[in-house]
C-alpha cells in the first residue's frame, strides 16, 4: 500500500439500509463512501441491512471512489457484518472504537480468512481506524502498527465526547491533544491522519465545517468522515494544497534545481531563503496535489461512464 498516493479527503458516511441515500451516493464527489452498519443503523435493522452491501458496493463504486464498510465493534456483530462486508469491488473496513492492538491482530486474522473465502488478493482490504475512547487515543501508537492493512487513523469526536462526560464543538478546543496526538501518531506509522477538529454533528453549520476542515488541513489532517453531501465539496477544497501554494512549490523546485546545478543548496527567491527541507517540502506538496488530480480524474472518467454530470471539487 503507498499512503502517498491515498486521497480520502472526504469519506462520505451512508446508512446502507436507506436506498434513497445509497443508490446517489456515488454522484456526490466524495473521495470514499463508507457503507455503515455501525452507528446510523439500529440494532434491528443490523441483520437486514447485511443482506444489502454486496449490491451497495459496486453500486458506491460507480463514481470513482473507494468504498468502505463501518462495521460494529462488538464482536458478535463484527463477525456477522465481515461475512457481509468483504467481497469484490471493497476497498477496505471503517473500524469503530478500537482500543489496543489486540483487536486487530484478531480482525487481521478474520479479514485474511474471508478475502481467501472470497478469492480477494490477500492483504488487500484496507482499514481505516477510530480512536474513540480515553482508552483508543492512550493506546493509539500500538494500535497504529498493529496491522500492515492500517492507511489511516483519526480520534472520532463524538464518541470521544461521550466516554469524556464533555461536550463537543466545532472548534475541537477540548480535543486538541487527542486530535494532535493523532498527526504524531499517524506520521511516525506511515499513515494518514483523519478528522477535522471538532464535531460535525451540525450537518447545517458549513461554515463552522469550512473553518474546522481548513485548521485540521493546517495542522496535518488529510481527510475527514462527513455523514451528509453538502459537506463533501467544502472536504475536497480545505484537504488539498491551494493553488497558489502549488505555483509557488513549483517556482522554488526550478529555482532549487538550478541552484544545485551551479554548486549551492540555498537560494533566494522573492525575498525566502530556500534550502534542502523547503525543496522537500515543496517536492512532496506538488506530490500530493498530483495525486489529488489523478483522484479528480479517475472520479471524472467514472462519472462520465455513468452518464452523471461531474460535480464540483
Amino acid at each position: 500500500m503507498n499512503i502517498a498516493e491515498i486521497v480520502r479527503r472526504s469519506s462520505l458516511i451512508m446508512p446502507v439500509n436507506q436506498p434513497r441515500f445509497v443508490e446517489r451516493a456515488f454522484a456526490r464527489g466524495a473521495d470514499a463512501i463508507v457503507l455503515d452498519l455501525e452507528d446510523s443503523v439500529s440494532p434491528r435493522e443490523k441483520a437486514r441491512a447485511r443482506t444489502m452491501v454486496k449490491d451497495a458496493i459496486p453500486m458506491a463504486a460507480l463514481g470513482g471512489a473507494d468504498v468502505f464498510v463501518r462495521i460494529n465493534k462488538a464482536t458478535e456483530l463484527m463477525l456477522e457484518d465481515l461475512d457481509a462486508a468483504i467481497h469484490p469491488g471493497l476497498t477496505g473496513l471503517s473500524v469503530p472504537k478500537a482500543e489496543s492492538a489486540a483487536e486487530m491482530h484478531m480482525l487481521d486474522e478474520l479479514v485474511g480468512y474471508w478475502e481467501q473465502r472470497r478469492g480477494l488478493p490477500a492483504g488487500s482490504v484496507q482499514y481505516t481506524v477510530a480512536m474513540e475512547t480515553a482508552k483508543g487515543i492512550l493506546r493509539a501508537e500500538e494500535i497504529a502498527v498493529a496491522s500492515p492493512r492500517i492507511a489511516c487513523i483519526g480520534a472520532g469526536p463524538e464518541d470521544l465526547a461521550l466516554d469524556l462526560g464533555i461536550e463537543a464543538t466545532v472548534e475541537g478546543r477540548e480535543f486538541l491533544y487527542a486530535k494532535l496526538r493523532m498527526i504524531l501518531v499517524a506520521t511516525a506509522a506511515g499513515v494518514l491522519p483523519m478528522g477535522l477538529m471538532g464535531t460535525l454533528a451540525d450537518y447545517a453549520d458549513l461554515e463552522g465545517l469550512t473553518r474546522s476542515a481548513q485548521e485540521a488541513y493546517r495542522v496535518g489532517f488529510r481527510g475527514a468522515s462527513l455523514i451528509h453531501p453538502a459537506q463533501v465539496p467544502i472536504c475536497n477544497a480545505a484537504y488539498a494544497p491551494a493553488p497558489e501554494l502549488v505555483a509557488w512549490s513549483k517556482r522554488l523546485i526550478e529555482a532549487f534545481d538550478d541552484g544545485v546545478a551551479r554548486g549551492t543548496a540555498s537560494v533566494a527567491l522573492e525575498g525566502r531563503m530556500i534550502d534542502i527541507p523547503l525543496a522537500e517540502k515543496a517536492h512532496r506538496l506538488l506530490a500530493r496535489a498530483n495525486a489529488i488530480a489523478a483522484k479528480e480524474a479517475k472520479k471524472a472518467a467514472a462519472l462520465q461512464a455513468a452518464g452523471v454530470p461531474t460535480p464540483p471539487s
